[in-house]
């Protein structure tokens, strides 16, 4: 039997609605179902819902909770997802959940064995693979630790604060055992999501034979699309890899300082170029880390999707101004509510080339796109690099793939650019202050009044065309200050190397 279940998300549209978990488990439909009078070999739950119970926007667990009031003895199987982590947790020796990365960069495999069950007519152990082994009990190793997760936001990065705390458990299960836990066995695995893992743990798989008709056939389609859309053309080279967390805020190589730099060079208004201004924008608007080589239209989607507009309020006195950026990092994660309408990839047509990108191709971008990788081997490289390495309740031996670990820093909400400031040094009296359009009601206004001054919405004005966003400042940078090396960019060797 299964179930979903949503964390509890507040910025849906008016057109659909959202039940919490804790009023989910108390409709009469959802105890019905679970009171079932047929046998039920296993509950399973999914949802956009942390897996970890410390999480503080999980509400999975309840669910969970609700099942094992009423079946003690039933296998319950979580997989969860928001946190854009690799997790495994145990809630008792016969329920489990699993949480599989983000984007697409882990393939989460999970096994158990011992399900009791009249229906099933497979094979118990299958021969030729690995079968689970290892109970539902979490191993004696510092545990997973997560101390805060993200608001469900569209500019809020999903992401947690991990660490391992000492332990001084055994491996002896302190949690609830039931009558069918001696029976379950579990394992599981957290697979880099690439060309090479999946050949590698295909069976009979090497080179080409990976390959067959259909999957060649798509891959070609979505290169020659790509290319129709204008995916591949090239704003500018990258001449570094600039990272969402592997480094500290405001560190060289941090995305951020770029964004400092980048906002203040391409967010002018030629009729206030020479006004002292300050620009703030959330962090949470950048999706993605921005690596060393070719800039591409696809790449300014994959760093800064969104399309938020630039609106300011002139002539702000300093004083005031300066103090709204520490007023925005202390509050909560800025919410907002998501639609289509909110990203910049629109439906494109055959005819749609940004102004000023150049349709180039060249070896990198062809390398990018070829559809085949050729000379694939099975991994026999010592090499370790950079990627998850992942600590959950069943150890440390969950990564597929050896890595070493990229750092992982804490980034605040918000970041300020200044930019026409005087150039002696002094501070000016007045300020432009300059911030993203969503920003406006919820927090920049109140943050203003906070500090005493008597501005309203209806102070607020365009400082740009709204056609120029989040998503234009980036391509808009490179085609001022990423031209050398093109069209042949220099291909750095990626995040935490």
């Amino acid at each position: 039997m299964a179930f979903g279940v949503l964390f509890d998300f507040t910025g849906n549209s008016n057109v659909s609605k959202v039940i919490k978990a804790a009023d989910l488990i108390k409709e009469s439909w959802f105890l019905d179902a679970v009171r079932y009078d047929k046998p039920i070999d296993l509950f399973l739950v999914i949802g956009h819902n942390p897996v970890r119970k410390s999480v503080e926007v999980s509400t999975i667990w309840v669910v969970q909770e609700a099942i094992r009031g009423i079946h003690p003895d039933i296998p319950i199987q979580i997989f969860g997802g928001h946190t854009h982590i690799r997790d495994f947790t145990v809630y008792d020796e016969a329920s489990t959940g699993l949480e599989s990365g983000r984007y697409c960069e882990t393939l989460g495999w999970l096994s158990l064995s011992g399900i009791k069950s009249s229906s099933f007519r497979g094979k118990l152990k299958p021969l030729g693979v690995p079968n689970p082994k290892q109970k539902a009990i979490k191993v004696d190793s510092p545990p997973l630790s997560i101390d805060s997760a993200p608001s469900a936001t569209a500019d809020s990065q999903p992401s947690v604060t991990v660490k391992t705390t000492s332990s001084t458990s055994s491996t002896k299960s302190t949690r609830p055992s039931t009558s069918a836990s001696s029976e379950l066995v579990y394992s599981r695995r957290y697979l880099d999501w690439n060309r090479l893992t999946f050949a590698y743990h295909a069976n009979g798989s090497q080179d080409r034979t990976f390959d067959d008709y259909y999957g060649t056939k798509i891959s070609y389609e979505i290169k020659d699309d790509r290319k129709t859309k204008n995916l591949t053309g090239l704003y500018g080279c990258a001449p570094k890899t600039y990272c969402v967390s592997c480094k500290p805020f405001g560190a060289d190589g941090n995305i951020y300082s770029l964004l400092e730099t980048a906002l203040a060079r391409t967010v002018i208004n030629p009729e206030r170029a020479n006004t002292p201004r300050i620009i703030l924008i959330n962090t949470g608007s950048i999706r993605f880390d921005l690596v060393q080589g070719p800039f591409t239209f696809d790449d300014s989607f994959i760093v800064s999707p969104f399309k938020d507009a630039f609106r300011f309020i002139p002539d702000v006195p300093y004083d005031i101004a300066r103090k709204v950026l520490a007023i925005l990092n202390a509050g909560p994660n800025q919410k907002r509510d998501l639609s289509t309408q909110d990203f910049a990839f629109t439906p494109l047509t055959g005819e749609v080339c940004p102004d000023g990108i150049a349709p180039h191709e060249h070896d990198t971008l062809k390398r990018r796109d070829d559809p085949l990788t050729r000379g694939l081997h099975r991994r026999q490289t010592t090499t370790i690099t950079p990627g998850y390495t992942t600590t959950d309740d069943f150890g440390t031996d969950g990564d597929d793939t050896p890595h070493s670990r990229i750092p992982d820093y804490p980034q605040p909400h918000d970041l300020q650019a200044n930019a026409s400031f005087p150039t002696d040094g002094s501070d000016p009296k007045t300020v432009d202050l300059i911030f993203l359009d969503f920003l406006t009601a919820k927090y920049v206004v109140p943050a203003l009044q906070s500090l005493g001054a008597k501005y309203t919405v209806a102070d607020v004005k365009n400082y740009l065309p709204v056609t120029f966003t989040t998503n234009s400042y980036l391509p808009e940078y490179a085609k001022l200050e990423w031209q050398k090396g093109v069209p042949n960019c220099p291909v750095g060797i990626g995040v935490g190397s």
